[in-house]
């Protein structure tokens, strides 16, 4: 694509990046065949290429935002499928940032809508503010069907049933391995997971420890900006990324880490990410650096049960669980692997969470379109909740069609999302491979969602 961008305009490093990103577009529309919302709306405005357009004439002309144009930038779902499609390797995501950024500082948006991104950029972070919204969202769910606003129905119908208990296990502290030791990590136990589903981390720290790594919580990290970050506020972002990478830094120089692990995909391709965030920054030599060992969970556990030297498969020294059956008498438990748009488009991991569940025994099925959103896409059910119900609907529909025991996802956003609009029980990965080797049976495969003992001290 021929951009016409001044010289003086290409020393911002922001618009001379979305200059090579530009530039990289041949107009071919493969992008369009994946996009969700141009599979939904159909309109061209809402695909890929129609919103490069857009963000190209925005930024090119240096004009002020229009309503139209920020209409179509807030409809993207940010899922990166059309990353995955191009053939010309167009970085959208780091496009859509920019020009999500260009639209907060000089887009003044209705009050409605400003009102609202400052409620969720100033509770979703935040843990404990988060509980309590959710407490407050769980007393007046009943009354969700009065609200004349659809984003405030579906902020109060997202509440869930159960709110866990605070785990002390994402308190800073170290768990020591229970075997002998391979690697030293850190854990990133995030925000709204901490709220939303306590036994995520509680399993992550147990498969972590009893395959030989030690697990640090690291003093000050916290939120990983993500949430901020895609609404355009990128100070607030980088704010949070700013202390998880102090903070981690901090591990790495004085213990070591061999990584960082992130068990909310979506946290993921962010903190993957903090090197271009902070390339201008003086942060961005430390930023790099932990970029450069953050993985998702699923990469690292295929690291630690890898094969020995002799060649030998890893095998658990637990028998696999007699419960961990199907509701088919003899038949192994059917998971239907529902694949987040930031592990398999945003950080192209695609094959590693399907190989651990089935090393673990289980029969794992995928649903048609797999590479579709469900809707979440972090706050984007919250303020585009009439696109988000509609690829809600159509992603249980395909899910539900494999007639699955259970569904499993590596997202807290997505198992929320889908949640919502199942009978399904639905359960992180990593949960499942915990109790296949030894752990606890997810409290969702029980009907309950409910711990039914507290929560226990890990370390």
């Amino acid at each position: 694509m021929q951009t016409t961008f001044s010289d003086e305009q290409l020393k911002d490093p922001g618009t001379s990046r979305a200059n090579e990103i530009l530039r990289a577009c041949v107009h071919c529309g493969f992008c369009t065949a994946t996009c969700p919302t141009y599979q939904v709306l159909g309109d061209e405005l809402d695909s890929p290429r129609g919103r490069i357009y857009l963000i190209k004439d925005m930024l090119e002309n240096e004009r002020e935002p229009d309503a139209k144009t920020v209409k179509h930038i807030d409809r993207c779902l940010s899922c990166l499928a059309c990353m995955t499609t191009c053939p010309s390797g167009v970085h959208y995501m780091h496009l859509v940032d920019h020009a999500r950024d260009y639209i907060e500082q000089r887009y003044k948006r209705p009050f409605s809508d400003r009102a609202l991104r400052w409620i969720l950029a100033r509770i979703l972070p935040y843990p404990m503010r988060f509980r309590v919204a959710l407490i407050g969202a769980k007393i007046g769910r009943p009354f969700a069907r009065f609200m004349p606003d659809a984003r405030l129905r579906a902020m109060l119908e997202m509440a869930p049933k159960h709110i866990p208990p605070v785990s002390r296990n994402d308190d800073p502290q170290t768990f020591q391995s229970k075997a002998p030791k391979k690697m030293r990590v850190a854990l990133m136990t995030g925000c709204a997971q901490k709220a939303l589903n306590t036994d995520i981390n509680d399993a992550t720290i147990r498969v972590l420890t009893r395959l030989g790594a030690e697990v640090v919580v690291a003093e000050g990290a916290g939120c990983c900006g993500a949430l901020t970050h895609h609404m355009g506020k990128t100070s607030e972002s980088h704010a949070s990324a700013a202390k998880n990478i102090r903070a981690w830094v901090r591990e790495m120089d004085e213990d070591g880490l061999d990584a960082i692990v992130i068990n909310t995909s979506g946290c993921g391709t962010t903190v993957k990410d903090y090197g271009h965030m902070f390339r201008n920054d003086p942060l961005a030599k430390d930023a790099a650096r932990v970029a450069g060992i953050a993985r998702d969970v699923s990469e690292v556990l295929i690291e630690l049960t890898a094969a020995d030297e002799q060649g030998n498969d890893w095998q658990p020294e637990v028998e696999w669980n007699e419960s961990a059956t199907s509701s088919r008498r003899d038949e192994a438990m059917v998971v239907a692997y529902h694949a987040a748009c930031s592990l398999q488009h945003g950080q192209q991991i695609k094959t590693h969470p399907k190989t651990l569940l089935k090393r673990a025994g289980f029969s794992v099925v995928e649903p048609s379109d797999p590479h579709l959103c469900c809707g979440s896409a972090g706050t984007y059910n919250l303020m585009q909740p009439e696109i988000s119900t509609q690829l809600k609907e159509r992603k249980v529909k395909t899910l539900e069609a494999k007639k699955p025991d259970v569904i499993a996802a590596g997202n807290i956003g997505c198992m929320m999302q889908i949640g919502s609009a199942t009978q399904t029980p639905i359960v992180h990965s990593v949960e499942l491979l915990d109790w296949a080797w030894g752990g606890p049976k997810p409290a969702a495969l029980d009907g309950t969602f409910i711990r039914k003992d507290e929560i226990p001290r890990l370390r």
